[in-house]
């Protein structure tokens, strides 16, 4: 007796509904929402910030209170900046920001290239410990920092501002991510060549790290220009105060109308906002490259 075997039912390829393609579509759609959410909720103070300085004393009191200024003025920004002192903590600001920023440049780069590309005993001990001063918080370290700059004679100077805060930890981790891509082959063939040490680092490593460099930059330049606490502590002066203590002072006389604060404020925070448009390339590709590793 032969048996007939029936061929198996199969359906054509066009009609199987998988969820395999709506998972990744569904997801895209939701990681854009919380993307565009968390946007308009960073962006929406500045957005009202910046139009609200247009605006005049009376229609900022207004309620209920509106986004666009109907009577748009730069009263404020000329009255504001003329009652501020604004040119002479701009310069302080600008002189701490970029020397900072240089400095800390230097100070993460070569530590992050010893702890990247020399081989020693405990490094990987080193580099744990330098990371868990992430963990301190900066009003724990406050005052034996403050007494140790006192002892150095640094108070009321630019220089406590600057030398300080130069070495930071998350430098050094970013830093020192970036360069564990680099080739090893690269810097022994400089060695086997007659390079030095400090000629390597800097013709070779410095010029391959510059995503990550420009990323450390922008970053050191956001964290020195809006730097609060330690510039209140430490320049107790007013003529070595930097910009954000020196608005708060300013913003801290009752006289003073609300949307002069603003108008000022908004001037105050325009050089970040130029630097990250400049520099926004280099930043991306630095932390796309150092979170490879």
């Amino acid at each position: 007796m032969i048996q007939t075997v029936e061929p198996e039912r199969t359906r054509p390829a066009a009609t199987w509904t998988s969820t395999t393609g709506r998972t990744p579509r569904a997801g895209s759609v939701l990681r854009a929402t919380v993307l565009i959410a968390g946007a308009i909720i960073l962006v929406a103070p500045l957005i009202w910030a910046g139009l609200s300085s247009f605006k005049s004393q009376a229609e900022l009191a207004a309620q209920p209170p509106t986004l666009y200024p109907h009577h748009a003025t730069l009263d404020n920004y000329r009255t504001g900046l003329a009652a501020f002192d604004f040119p002479h903590y701009l310069v302080n600001s600008v002189i701490v920001t970029v020397a900072a920023t240089l400095l800390t440049l230097l100070i993460n780069s070569m530590a992050a290239f010893a702890l990247a590309k020399y081989n020693f005993r405990g490094r990987d001990l080193l580099f744990l410990i330098t990371l868990s001063t992430i963990m301190i918080p900066l009003q724990v370290i406050l005052l034996p920092v403050y007494q140790v700059v006192s002892a150095f004679g640094m108070t009321n100077s630019l220089l406590g501002l600057i030398i300080p805060p130069a070495a930071t930890p998350t430098g050094v981790f970013l830093l020192r991510q970036y360069m564990l891509t680099l080739p090893d082959e690269t810097i022994e063939a400089a060695r086997i060549d007659g390079a030095g040490e400090f000629a390597i680092f800097r013709r070779i490593v410095l010029p391959l790290c510059r995503p990550a460099i420009a990323v450390l930059a922008i970053f050191s330049v956001i964290w020195r220009w809006n730097d609060f606490l330690w510039p209140l502590i430490v320049a107790q002066d007013e003529s070595k105060q930097t910009l954000p203590v020196a608005i708060a002072r300013f913003s801290g006389q009752q006289a003073i109308p609300f949307n002069q604060i603003l108008a000022v404020s908004v001037v105050s925070i325009v050089p970040t906002v130029v630097i990250f448009l400049i520099l926004q390339r280099q930043i991306i590709a630095g932390l796309v490259r150092g979170a490879i590793r």
